[in-house]
């Protein structure tokens, strides 16, 4: 690892690098070799008591700067992280062990997109004026919450650094970030280069640890805010932490998204599709669309198409640009991903594509592909969170729009079809918050992104996170006397 890219110590804190070895170590281990590349240590009391008390001590300033001054920030910092794409690249393959090939375009470059909207919306943040009978009227203002945490998960560190920090900062909080402990490193980037863009000490922190720490952040009375990337039973007890205090909330939660293929799709795209939502990033993405329905005509066509294109995956050495599909994240996930494929296979249904672990040093597992899976089985009714798809036939669209929502989550969904009316009539009777029609899994920062039913609570990205980060006062102006009945 480049000596400049590799974070210093493990907590950042009011502006610099903060060590304390009193906390629990949390090894870093590297996907692809199973060896550790860094050690971190959980932070202490003292350390979340540090970190708060500079998000705190540092919020109000930051609030009185102008949106412009503040989106200058952030957009330099955006500037700088595309300046380093290649060394935050290899950083989050050594975080995530992601292939090279795809944390080059997906990763940093993601949080340099969030950084660069949310700095260029900072400016034109304002409120309304509201004029009333009389010459009365009411003006808006939009105010910053306060001090901001936000939880992350293994998956996609920088990213979620970024897309949880710039909106929050855009606003005029100020942030305490703690990533998950699988992936601890990229987020310690985002700080660092923040600071050195110009964001004043105290405005984005980062503290490492597991849930202990997560709970001390979420149940401290000076947070105002608390946003979660994570599982759903996670954003269950996080949720219900914060509404004890009634503290505002982001939960981006987890899915079994549906993505269907009509007969009528072009079976290339529908297959490239396919692969977007369930082995890229080794499958560990909360969007993926894992229950892919195929209308019966077209089956066979699509498995067999399938099944040769992840015939030419390159499964290989993450850092090797030439690999499209790396390691699971870490040797924990990688075993729970071969019991359910244990439970698919003894639930009868039928190993089409891989289903093994590789013989080799790290966390490998084949692109996995399940065909004449049905409703009831465990592996269509639970989040993987890897590389195992389900297929599942069906006959009519009555029946797959029923099918696709008989589940608790509602986070994604896709419809692969040439009808256009078909297309939007399908898709505008899916619960899920982020929708495809032929295509799967983008998420622009121009876009909300985001779930219903058990899949979360608000929305990410888009001029809608301002609202997730912000709330308006409203002032009343009486130009006239005032009337009272005695």
């Amino acid at each position: 690892m480049p000596q400049n890219a590799q974070p210093t110590a493990s907590h950042f804190i009011n502006g610099h690098y903060v060590e304390d070895t009193a906390g629990a170590p949390i090894p870093v281990i590297y996907a692809a070799t199973g060896e550790q590349i860094a050690q971190v240590h959980s932070a202490t009391l003292a350390i979340v008591d540090q970190a708060l008390q500079a998000a705190k001590a540092a919020q109000k300033a930051w609030a009185a700067m102008s949106g412009t001054e503040r989106g200058r920030i952030l957009r330099r910092a955006a500037d700088i992280i595309r300046e380093r794409n290649h060394e935050l690249s290899v950083l989050e393959t050594l975080d995530t062990g992601k292939p090279l090939q795809e944390t080059l375009v997906a990763d940093a470059t993601s949080g340099a997109d969030a950084l660069e909207y949310f700095g260029g919306l900072a400016g034109s943040l304002t409120g309304e004026h509201i004029p009333l009978a009389g010459g009365d009227f009411v003006y808006t203002v939009r105010e910053a919450l306060g001090v901001c945490v936000g939880i992350g998960a293994w998956n996609y560190p920088t990213q979620i650094a970024c897309w949880k920090g710039a909106p929050a900062l855009a606003c005029g909080n100020t942030m305490v970030f703690k990533p998950s402990e699988t992936t601890p490193l990229c987020a310690l980037k985002v700080a660092e280069i923040l600071t050195e863009a110009g964001a004043p000490p105290g405005v984005f922190n980062v503290v490492q640890g597991l849930g202990d720490v997560g709970a001390a952040l979420v149940t401290d009375p000076r947070v105002a805010k608390v946003s979660l990337t994570g599982s759903v039973p996670t954003g269950r007890k996080v949720y219900a932490a914060a509404a004890a205090e009634m503290k505002h909330v982001t939960m981006e939660l987890g899915g079994k998204s549906p993505l269907i293929v009509f007969d009528d799709a072009d079976v290339e795209n529908a297959v490239s599709g396919a692969i977007l939502g369930n082995f890229y990033s080794t499958g560990q993405v909360c969007s993926n669309g894992t229950r892919v329905f195929v209308q019966k005509g077209i089956k066979q066509a699509f498995l067999k198409r399938l099944a040769e294109r992840l015939g030419t995956a390159v499964i290989g050495d993450p850092l090797d640009e030439a690999t499209s599909f790396g390691p699971m994240v870490s040797e924990g996930q990688l075993n729970i991903v071969l019991n359910y494929i244990a439970k698919g296979v003894e639930e009868g249904a039928r190993l089409a594509f891989g289903g093994k672990r590789l013989d080799r040093d790290g966390w490998y597992l084949q692109p996995t592909v399940f065909a004449d899976v049905t409703d009831d089985m465990v592996i269509a009714r639970e989040e993987i969170f890897g590389p195992v798809m389900a297929v599942l036939d069906f006959e009519d669209e009555e029946e797959v729009i029923a099918r696709a929502n008989a589940t608790e989550f509602g986070l994604a969904a896709g419809v692969f079809t040439n009808d256009l009316t078909r297309a939007h009539r399908v898709i505008g009777q899916l619960e899920a918050g982020s929708c495809f029609i032929n295509t799967y899994n983008l998420a622009p920062v121009e876009a909300p992104f985001g779930g219903v039913k058990a899949s979360g609570v608000g929305r990410e990205n888009s001029k809608l996170a301002i609202n997730h980060y912000s709330e308006m006062r409203s002032v009343y102006v009486s130009m006239n006397d005032v009337e009272a009945p005695f």
